[in-house]
This record gives C-alpha cells, sequence and structure tokens, in this order.
C-alpha cells in the first residue's frame, strides 16, 4: 500500500505492506485529513517517525472481535491504549501512559490506504454524515472537548484566539455553550465562517483597550508563541487560559502576569467523538467551509506543501483519488 511517511528528517509518499496484527482492526482509508500537528512533525515536533496523520474516515475492512463492525464507516479514537491500566478501565485511554497515538507517538497513522487501531477506538459514523464531514471529527472533538475541562455557561465571556482550522472549531464549538464568543482573527473572510455560526469576529489589530483583561476564559488555538501574549492581553484577573496549539518551538511564558493575576493556564488535547458525532449529524456544527482542497494520497507532498501556506484552511487526502 501507499503511505506517506516522515522519515530520518524527510516527508516522502513509500510503498509498505498492509498491517496485519490480528489483535486490531484494519481500516481501509476514504479520507485523511492534514492538521497543523502533521505540519509541526515535519519540522521536529514529537520526534516521531513513520506515516504520519490522525484525522480519518474509513471502512472497516477485518475486526476479529467485532465482527458486527466489518464493512462500517467508521472514525476513531487516536489515542491507542494498554486496556489494563486505571486509566483505559475506566474508558478513557488519552492519558494512558503507555498509549500510543495514531500518526503521532509509536504508532503509523491515517495518511495511507490502511491503517489499524483496536476495535473498541471506532466508533460507526451515521448516515446522514458524509466521508467530507466524518473526517472533522477529531479535530471537532478536540474543541468541543473545551467543555470536559472548563465550565462555561450562557454568560460567560470567551475569547479564541486564531482563525486556523481549530480556533474557527473552537469557536464553532463554543458558541453552544455561550452567548458570548469572540473570535481573535488576521483574516477577514475567515473570521466570517466563524460569525456565521454566531461569534462575533474580530481583527487582530483591531483589538481596542477596553477588550483588555475582559474575558473569563480565553482559548489559544493560533498555533505560534504570539498567541499566548495576546491571551494574557485579553483574560481578566483569575480567569482561564486553554491552551490548544501544538507548536514545534520553546515558548516564552510571563510567569509574572500569570502569578499576579492568578490566571489558571488549563492544556486542553483529545476530546471524545461520540459528540462530535453528534453534533455533525444534528448539523449543530456545519464544517464545509473549512474545506480549502483535496489531494490524491498520491500528491501527498504537493499537499503539505499547500496546507503549510498561510491562511489554508483544511487540506483532505484520498487514497483513492
Amino acid at each position: 500500500m501507499k503511505a506517506l511517511r516522515f522519515i530520518r528528517g524527510q516527508l516522502g509518499l513509500h510503498d509498505i505492506s498492509i498491517p496485519d496484527n490480528p489483535a486490531e482492526a484494519l481500516v481501509r482509508v476514504t479520507r485523511s485529513g492534514i492538521c497543523n500537528t502533521d505540519l509541526e512533525i515535519v519540522r521536529g515536533y514529537a520526534g516521531f517517525e513513520g506515516t504520519i496523520g490522525h484525522e480519518f474516515v474509513g471502512v472497516v475492512e477485518r475486526a476479529d472481535d467485532r465482527p458486527e463492525i466489518v464493512g462500517k464507516r467508521v472514525v476513531g479514537e487516536i489515542n491507542a491504549g494498554c486496556g489494563e491500566c486505571e486509566k483505559c478501565l475506566g474508558g478513557d485511554a488519552r492519558h494512558c501512559p503507555i498509549r500510543t497515538v495514531l500518526g503521532i507517538v509509536g504508532r503509523d497513522g491515517a495518511h495511507a490506504e490502511f491503517l489499524q487501531l483496536p476495535s473498541r477506538n471506532l466508533i460507526e459514523v451515521p448516515n446522514e454524515v458524509s466521508d467530507e464531514q466524518a473526517v472533522f471529527a477529531e479535530p471537532l472533538a478536540a474543541a468541543y472537548g473545551i467543555g470536559e475541562l472548563v465550565d462555561i455557561g450562557l454568560e460567560t465571556k470567551v475569547a479564541v484566539i486564531g482563525d486556523g482550522k481549530l480556533g474557527l472549531l473552537c469557536a464553532m464549538t463554543l458558541v453552544l455553550r455561550s452567548d458570548d464568543v469572540t473570535l481573535v482573527g488576521k483574516h477577514s473572510s475567515k473570521i466570517a465562517i466563524a460569525e456565521k455560526s454566531g461569534a462575533t469576529g474580530v481583527l487582530l489589530d483591531d483589538i481596542t483597550p477596553e477588550m483588555s483583561r475582559q474575558f473569563d476564559v480565553v482559548v489559544e488555538a493560533s498555533g505560534s508563541e504570539s498567541g499566548f501574549a495576546t491571551a494574557l492581553d485579553l483574560v481578566r484577573p483569575r480567569g482561564k487560559i486553554v491552551l490548544k496549539s501544538t507548536f514545534y518551538g520553546t515558548p516564552t511564558w510571563a510567569a509574572s502576569r500569570v502569578v499576579v493575576d492568578e490566571i489558571t493556564i488549563v492544556g486542553s488535547r483529545c476530546g471524545r467523538f461520540a459528540p462530535a458525532l453528534e453534533l455533525l449529524r444534528n448539523g449543530h456544527v456545519k464544517v464545509e467551509d473549512l474545506i480549502d482542497r483535496e489531494f490524491p494520497l498520491t500528491d501527498g507532498i504537493a499537499a503539505f506543501e499547500w496546507a503549510a501556506e498561510k491562511g489554508t484552511l483544511k487540506v483532505l487526502l484520498s487514497p483513492n483519488g
């Protein structure tokens, strides 16, 4: 099969064997999505080598321990736990101490014709959800998962920093919880996508002094170090900053401001897929405007170059394209 692999500092299209671990399900990938984390891996983040990619939708080809899902369209939780530790037995492998992570840590990923995951990680896609929508399940779950970590009510004043794919998804899900969500970005056309969902859009250069230290919760999803400084400017004393960005580099923390204003910093990574699929099924979050372009897997290098251009939204790969 063909797979897009990052090996010894080089991204390339390789011919490799179809995975054949009988203890896991085999999934034929129909769509995969290029994430900013993929781009950061190519820049050196996480020290990963192998097939990259963790956003996907596909069809189950084999699942010996769950034969009822063979032939079904699925998405998959990307954290594969040991199945035996306290976290796994509690139904949450996201923090299993020896987990592998699809296309990120110790496990070949989704930018390939086939992938493998434990069958317990796979969730059937509702008929009402297209492949192009379902491929957003992972980042949508990550955005919606903020609500697992931070209490957000109708009157909570929320700002989201960054109008990229993740920032937009954060804004589009947070408006389902709060009546006061502001997206701060650099591109009017992208801010308009969030405004369609009910958020208020503000260009970074148009932030006013009156906005300073006014927000209860600020979500940093810009993918850049400068986004944290903006978050600090906007969050109120004793407010909360939610960090969503993963990027290759060493961030600079304004520790004194965090201490003096007693700001809570919350890291937020993966969310649960079932609620994300329900948001797609009932139309509460519309992701179609986030699709920038689709490439065949064989043009994966060009797809990554396109995805790395500033202002690009979601780039999809199709193994059958």
